[in-house]
């Protein structure tokens, strides 16, 4: 019986690193064994250490919210209290959970009757009920504030490096001599420090603000973790950094990255199949990069909806007039939104 389990073993693990799926034609495992310049080429078993990492992420991310990110929230004039909680009421709290939360005008009508309350009070109670469902300014702030911080230090680290690099200017570089490029202590760091961001991000959204786009943000970071993982096996980091990098420069120089994420997936999809050709992993990045696209453009059809709500219904300067008084009302339609899709908005062309 041993035995047999061992050889089961033994099959699945043949299968599951088949130099057929992961390595292009004539190419082995064998062959990246070499050491190469700075560390070699990459290796399955280097990124067991995001691992770690991605703990030391989650550690100093709790740090800086409470430390950094609440004390400037604060400063600004972001309310620390949560929303105010509404008189408890059976009938009205049954009626929002189990019937709507929008009642209409014959459901008011017929509660005020029911309770003999007047009707533009019970309209303020499922008001004032769903406000208490939406989670406190200040603890989104933090949030966003932590993602764009480390974004920000990640594409300084990236650029710093990538800047010199020959594949950052010619794409078709990402594929010479593959995959025989030697793996340089820069693109080591940069690719573990992402991978443990967003391990780190995968268990946090459990515990984080919940929101309306969980299952989207759910499979977007299972993609983002598949992409980097394998890409990092199969030595395709040369165009995974400019990936991430793109990714996370979007924040800052928009126009970069809307003009850049069509020379990406040209490089990924054509340039790569005229110089190395498909083979079974190669079809597996170019399917969850395609993946990331479908869902950043899910996520531009949700922001322009409740961007264009916002402006519809006029919900301006209720959030944050006391920091800027002057601002146009547009903008503060734009403050209105959910801080972290607000966020997306701005890294969504990244992968496009």
């Amino acid at each position: 019986m041993a035995a047999a389990a061992v050889g089961v073993l033994g099959l699945l693990w043949s299968w599951l690193w088949s130099e057929r799926f992961w390595l292009p034609q004539n190419v082995s495992w064998a062959d990246l064994e070499g050491p190469g310049d700075g560390y070699g080429y990459p290796r399955a078993r280097h990124t067991l250490s995001a691992f770690p990492l991605a703990v030391v992420v989650f550690s100093v991310r709790l740090l800086f919210e409470r430390f950094i990110a609440k004390p400037c929230a604060l400063n600004v004039g972001i309310d620390d209290s949560g929303p105010c909680h509404v008189k408890p009421n059976a009938i009205l709290e049954k009626v929002f959970l189990s019937v709507t939360k929008y009642p209409d005008e014959k459901r008011l009508k017929g509660l005020s009757k029911q309770l003999d309350w007047d009707v533009r009070k019970i309209q303020c109670w499922f008001r004032h009920r769903r406000n208490q469902d939406k989670p406190p300014t200040l603890t989104k702030f933090c949030e966003s504030m932590w993602r764009f911080t480390f974004y920000l230090c990640i594409f300084c680290y990236g650029i710093r490096f990538l800047w010199l690099s020959p594949w950052f200017w010619d794409t078709r570089q990402c594929w010479h001599s593959y995959p025989y490029q030697p793996l340089s202590r820069e693109l080591y760091h940069y690719y573990i420090m992402e991978l443990a961001f967003y391990w780190s991000l995968m268990f946090s959204q459990f515990i984080d603000i919940k929101r309306k786009d969980f299952l989207i943000m759910f499979v977007h970071h299972l993609a983002t973790i598949g992409l980097i993982t394998f890409s990092y096996i199969n030595n395709m980091v040369r165009v995974g950094t400019l990936v991430m990098c793109l990714h996370d420069s979007s924040d800052f120089f928009l126009e970069l990255a809307n003009y850049a994420k069509y020379q990406i997936l040209n490089t990924t999809l054509f340039e790569s199949w005229e110089m190395i050709g498909p083979y079974p992993s190669w079809w597996l990045f170019n399917g969850l990069l395609l993946i990331l696209q479908v869902l950043h453009v899910i996520w531009s059809y949700l922001i322009a909806r409740i961007a264009f709500k916002a402006l519809i219904r006029g919900k301006t300067q209720t959030l944050y007039p006391p920091l800027f008084p002057h601002l146009p009302p547009f903008l503060y339609a734009w403050w209105e939104l959910d801080s972290f899709i607000f966020c997306m908005c701005l890294r969504m062309i990244a992968v496009m």
